[in-house]
């Protein structure tokens, strides 16, 4: 039986989603949860897609199968009773058996959140502290140079190599709600750190006036700064 998950974590006291040896994963934690639940024969777990270290996620997804059928209800109870508090399993549905959690995806949704007024000690694992003003009005022009489809070279990992650095982004905005700005992406798929490094970017086109077109062009990553740390990275939705 083939089941789909959809499943919420905190990401601050885990070093990403996938396993790594002797650390503390979210790939990890559900994947003993359910080796557990199905009487000690390993399952292993298909996600949408990996997240890195202190990332969150609101609806991340992931499928797995059991040799044995259990009622939703209870494997949800379960789940969550053999997870820690920072997971927590929102949905589960049973799918066909040639479903697959990330060749099927359609698209994800991204959003990433940032500070502008004073320093808050208490969101500091889930908002970035940026803690200056930036020029919202030119970030909002800016990162429409980012929809459709593009090489995001410029916005990839220089150690992750691809084959095709091609992706489409169908919308990308961004709102402020007193001293909070979302920055809010939408696509068929995106590249290792690349939502984060386009973060980066539309700062520094408040900052230091870059422009996201010249950036795109130019299809090297050191063409700007920083990258946007982690923690005020969110996987917010995954469709199929």
């Amino acid at each position: 039986m083939r089941y789909l998950i959809t499943f919420s974590y905190d990401g601050t006291n885990f070093y990403g989603y996938q396993k790594q040896p002797n650390l503390r994963t979210v790939e990890d934690e559900l994947e003993s949860a359910l080796t557990y639940i199905n009487g000690g024969v390993d399952v292993i777990i298909h996600s949408s897609g990996r997240t890195d270290r202190k990332v969150h996620a609101i609806n991340q997804k992931a499928h797995f199968d059991l040799n044995k059928e259990i009622p939703l209800y209870k494997l949800k109870d379960a789940l969550n009773t053999y997870t820690k508090e920072d997971i927590y399993i929102k949905n589960i549905q049973i799918v066909e058996n040639d479903f697959h959690a990330r060749y099927m995806v359609s698209k994800k949704e991204y959003i990433y959140k940032i500070n502008v007024g004073e320093y808050n000690p208490f969101e500091r694992n889930y908002v970035f502290q940026f803690n200056k003003k930036l020029d919202i009005e030119t970030m909002q022009k800016e990162i429409k140079d980012l929809i459709g489809t593009h090489d995001f070279s410029s916005f990839a990992n220089k150690e992750d190599k691809k084959e095709s650095y091609i992706r489409t982004i169908y919308d990308a905005f961004i709102k402020k709600d007193e001293d909070i700005i979302t920055i809010t992406f939408i696509g068929d798929g995106f590249l290792k750190y690349q939502v984060r490094n386009m973060v980066g970017a539309l700062i520094e086109t408040s900052t230091k006036k870059r422009k996201i077109k010249e950036i795109l062009d130019k299809k090297d990553r050191s063409s700007y700064g920083k990258i946007a740390p982690p923690e005020g990275l969110y996987l917010k939705n995954v469709e199929y």
